[in-house]
């Protein structure tokens, strides 16, 4: 008889701890799905970030290509559509603000002919430029933006630095 009562009061404590047990783990993956979830839109976030900064880059490279010193001021900003992967859609707009000269300096002397070494190269009348470049990367799905700006340094004949927007 004995035996009987030990087993009839403990009827219930495995089902409870059970439930328990089933409560916490349950708790624990609904967390990890939970973290998951937000790593995965870090990641996402990251990667549109770093195609918007190489949207940037590639429209800022585009435009040192170009004479972009002596382009009349009125045709920026330029819009330069960026198609990152390649899918023949845009996915980046990028703006171009107006190249703004920084600094414009007569370059110097060419040495050669300041040592007599060759007398037909006489002193230079070029110009060392320092530009600023700033472009605006936008994607129009997801929003991501980013703004980009570098340094660029241009040497310019003398010819070419009076049509510029450094000499105005």
């Amino acid at each position: 008889m004995r035996n009987e009562n030990s087993f009839s009061q403990q009827n219930g404590a495995t089902l409870v701890v059970g439930l328990i047990m089933l409560v916490t783990i349950t708790l624990l993956m609904l967390s990890a799905f939970s973290l998951s979830g937000s790593n995965l839109k870090v990641v996402g976030n990251m990667q549109f970030r770093n195609e918007a900064i190489a949207s940037a880059n590639i429209a800022i490279e585009q435009t040192i290509d170009i004479n972009f010193a002596t382009i009349d001021p009125a045709n920026y900003p330029n819009a330069i559509d960026i198609d990152i992967d390649q899918d023949n859609t845009t996915d980046y707009v990028v703006t171009i603000k107006t190249p703004l000269c920084l600094k414009a300096t007569l370059a110097p002397a060419n040495v050669a002919a300041l040592s007599g070494i060759n007398s037909t190269i006489t002193n230079s009348s070029n110009y060392l430029t320092l530009w600023e470049i700033e472009a605006t990367a936008q994607n129009q799905a997801t929003g991501a933006s980013v703004v980009a700006k570098q340094g660029i340094g241009k040497e310019m004949a003398q010819s070419e630095y009076l049509l510029s927007l450094c000499s105005t």
